[in-house]
């Protein structure tokens, strides 16, 4: 011991914010009690304290609900067991609109949360004003209301967490500063700090505002920034009462809870303002920034409007305290791809608290299993890479980041600062043929293109934006002749070794150890069976493979397969993605088109699905790989950078008199769905199984030597028609745009949500595809024999369940 300070621990927690509080308390929570967390300050002294602490239960993506709803039952109980209270009050939340517009987004809203569990409730003005009496509501179209959601008081809810944790064992220093991290052969050893060093198995990342500064003393990249945030307290006021719900009116980027017979107003500035440029001082406890009203006056004028009486109401208090922002407003989580048994939970983008409980619970999950227990791809650390760490980049990404809290969220929203990132050789090419970019893992990439004439700006909208006859113009050049796509943003692993055959053959599902030449998609499976990616494997020779994988899986499934790759085999594996370029070809008139440039035999005998090869293409040399996301004849070109321009100039003039032209992804989505086809993160996830994405023709079960999830996966056969399934489905009337998670309903009861829609114009009517649940399977009969329809912001249309793919190659062709 030095100074009462331990010299081992199994976890050594960084950080006593409610954040740190709650690994602690669920890690101890689990059995795992030789924790020790070390504070710098005191408990919640860095952003804890000044926290608003509303607790929101509604997100996008069901699991993040599910996180926070876990918190509001922690938070419930919390004194009870600790003794400790936590300011926890289940008052419920009202979000107002005031335009057409936002309260189509309240209606979206209210259909997610009945798809996810959530109690809500479409409610008219009037009766907004009934809940919340000390409102104007002249201007409002409605609201929703939610019952569920509540509030808490951050500092007593972290002291709550801490002595429950040290209930159980932990032990909690305050007073130590961190000021090195330990590590050996790529994995973490342990702490240094002011008062000696402590070894651990463990090391968790929780220092908040501190955290990407932590991250940087062994190499992590922890993606963050600090920005103002502010909000004042005010005197009484009258009709303000303790049981007042939260309200938040994001037209007018604000918020309101009651605080002592007063309000709390604070707000989400379209643009932010970044601080601690220079690094933030060790010393900032319990610390505020200057009062900044400048910056404060658009959110304070919008409140006027909202509660006139604040025009006479005393206030209080002016806070202003920095808070940690990620580059998409989404909070990092999980094991760093950088240092093995290095944790980090921050960045929680001012939503801390509602978070807190589930994200503890989860991180320890994560910790104890060595593997998150669910889906938490919207938070995983591993959706980063170390250039995201940039500070120049990050200071001007978060301006822009705070403000979506409150910002329309338009269907494809694009964010507009830092940009352009990362670009393909052919990003000046496609900018003059009127690209209109989009961003994906930094990579600019083009969405659609605008004709001469027209102006390659999306037009935000729920209803059909400005780019759906450009759209409908690409996807038909690839159902009748060839469509050209610059999927260079795609991630390339080169796997290769002695023993890589062996290696990938337990880590894929799919039969990989092919004859060389052969391409095999497969799904990367989890211990459950569920989707950790899915991808393509090309086998270039015995023993060296190219894997092909989505653009924002780079990192993340180069740490799934490097964990599971043997200790010592002998395999290496290298992300090349930035030395090839890809252009993928498709449509029925592809194979004539690339017939000028290559001497290769193209034919179905020369040249079979599935098979990857190394052909001339013009005067370049690369890789052609005929495969297919469309739907139709095609290849995917893969060719070293320096050939891109060459190869892509090539493919214009051999095509043109073809048809051959530009496409972007919205098409290659459209196409992708009529077909049927599925993508990670979206239908396919760490929760979703071969056997429910229905691709078990993509499994090999009974290969020699087995692969990961195996078990899992025979199990699940073995019980026959699983309970949920990806499904695809059309919209009858040809009028309305899904965007994805819509509610579904059977016969007028929710059964699930849609995954990823688009219009498809093929089809001539909006198709999605959706996850269903039934409890005795979703068989043939339960999809032919109920009354299927989408939630569209509050109206119902019907569905038409396919069996097989909506879109036939042989018979369909599009609508003109």
């Amino acid at each position: 011991m030095a100074q009462g300070l331990p010299t081992q621990a199994r976890v050594v927690i960084i950080g006593g914010g409610i954040i740190g509080c709650s690994v602690a308390y669920h890690l101890t929570k689990l059995g795992w009690t030789d924790v020790v967390l070390l504070e710098q300050g005191q408990l919640s002294g860095g952003t804890t304290w000044h926290a608003a602490g509303l607790v929101g239960q509604l997100r996008s993506h069901a699991n993040m609900t599910g996180l926070i709803r876990y918190s509001t039952k922690l938070y419930s109980e919390l004194e009870a067991e600790t003794g400790l209270a936590t300011g926890w009050k289940n008052c419920g939340s009202l979000a107002v609109a005031r335009t057409a517009e936002r309260m189509t987004v309240l209606k979206r809203t209210a259909a997610s949360a009945r798809a996810q569990g959530v109690d809500v409730e479409v409610i008219s003005p009037k009766e907004a004003g009934d809940l919340w009496p000390v409102m104007a509501i002249d201007d409002l179209v409605g609201a929703v209301w939610l019952p569920g959601d509540g509030k808490a008081n951050p500092t007593d809810l972290t002291q709550s967490l801490a002595k429950g944790a040290r209930n159980r064992g932990a032990r909690i220093v305050e007073r130590v500063r961190v000021t090195g991290i330990t590590t050996r052969q790529g994995q973490v050893t342990g702490v240094e700090t002011d008062r000696g060093a402590i070894a651990a198995e463990i090391v968790v990342n929780c220092a908040g505002q501190w955290a990407r500064k932590v991250g940087q003393m062994c190499g992590v990249s922890v993606p963050l920034h600090s920005a103002e945030h502010m909000y004042i307290v005010t005197g009484r006021i009258e009709g303000v009462h303790p049981d007042l719900p939260v309200m938040r009116d994001p037209d007018g980027f604000i918020y309101f809870k009651e605080e002592v017979g007063g309000l709390v107003m604070g707000g989400f500035e379209p643009e932010a303002k970044p601080w601690g440029m220079n690094g933030i001082p060790d010393n900032f406890e319990f610390a505020l920034l200057e009062d900044d009203w400048d910056q404060f006056e658009p959110l304070m004028q919008n409140a006027l409007t909202r509660v006139p009486q604040l025009e006479t109401a005393e206030i209080r208090k002016f806070y202003n305290g920095p808070e940690s922002f990620t580059p998409d407003n989404n909070f990092i989580l999980g094991e760093a791809p950088e240092l093995r048994n290095f944790y980090v939970g921050a960045g929680f983008n001012s939503m801390g608290i509602a978070s807190a409980g589930g994200a503890g619970r989860a991180l320890a999950e994560w910790i104890v299993n060595s593997a998150p227990t669910m889906d938490l791809w919207p938070v995983d650390i591993r959706r980063f890479a170390g250039f995201n760490n940039n500070p120049r980049w990050l200071h001007d990404r978060v301006k822009e980041t705070l403000g979506l809290h409150y910002a329309m969220p338009w269907p494809n929203r694009e964010l507009h600062t830092a940009r352009p990132f990362r670009r393909s050789p052919l990003y000046d090419r496609l900018a003059a043929r009127g690209a209109c970019f989009g961003s994906k893992m930094g990579w600019e990439r083009a969405n659609w293109f605008a004709s001469p004439g027209e102006t390659p700006v999306t037009d935000y909208a729920f209803g059909r934006q400005n780019w759906h006859e450009p759209v409908r113009r690409e996807m038909q050049a690839v159902r009748q002749a060839a469509g050209l796509f610059d999927q260079t943003s795609f991630a390339k692993l080169l796997v290769q070794g002695r023993d890589a055959a062996a290696a990938l053959n337990r880590i894929c599902a799919a039969e990989i150890d092919v004859a060389v030449g052969r391409s095999v998609y497969t799904g990367l499976l989890n211990e459950r069976g569920g989707y950790e990616s899915d991808l393509t494997v090309l086998r270039l020779a015995a023993d060296r493979f190219l894997l092909v994988t989505g653009s924002a899986q780079a990192v993340h499934d180069a740490d799934w397969i490097a964990k599971n790759i043997p200790a010592d085999a002998h395999v290496t594996l290298t992300d090349v993605t930035s030395a090839y370029a890809v252009l993928a070809l498709m449509g029925p008139k592809s194979r004539d088109i690339l017939a000028r440039l290559t001497s290769a035999d193209l034919s179905n005998e020369g040249f079979s699905f599935a098979t990857i090869r190394e052909i001339d293409i013009g005067y370049a040399t690369g890789y052609a790989n005929r495969m297919t996301y469309v739907g139709e004849l095609g290849w995917e070109l893969i060719v070293l950078s320096e050939f891109a321009v060459g190869v892509y100039e090539a493919l214009h003039a051999a095509g043109g008199e073809d048809g051959m032209i530009d496409c972007g992804y919205y098409a290659l989505e459209a196409l992708r769905l009529e077909k049927g086809y599925r993508a990670w993160s979206r239908e396919l996830t760490p929760d979703i199984t071969p056997y429910e994405a229905g691709l078990g023709f993509a499994v090999a079960l009974d290969k020699p030597g087995g692969f990961i999830g195996r078990e899992a996966l025979a199990a699940a056969k073995a019980k026959g028609m699983p309970a949920r399934r990806i499904v695809q489905f059309t919209v009858d009337d040809p009028s309305p745009m899904l965007w994805g998670g819509e509610l579904v309903l059977r016969n007028g009861e929710p059964v699930g949500e849609v995954r990823s829609a688009a219009y498809g114009h093929t089809l001539g009517r909006s198709v999605a595809l959706a996850l269903i649940d039934n409890a005795s399977g979703v068989d043939a009969a339960f999809l032919t024999g109920g009354h299927f329809e989408v939630d569209l912001a509050g109206d119902r249309f019907a569905l038409t369940a396919h069996l097989s793919p909506a879109y036939d190659p042989k018979g369909l062709r599009i609508k003109v």
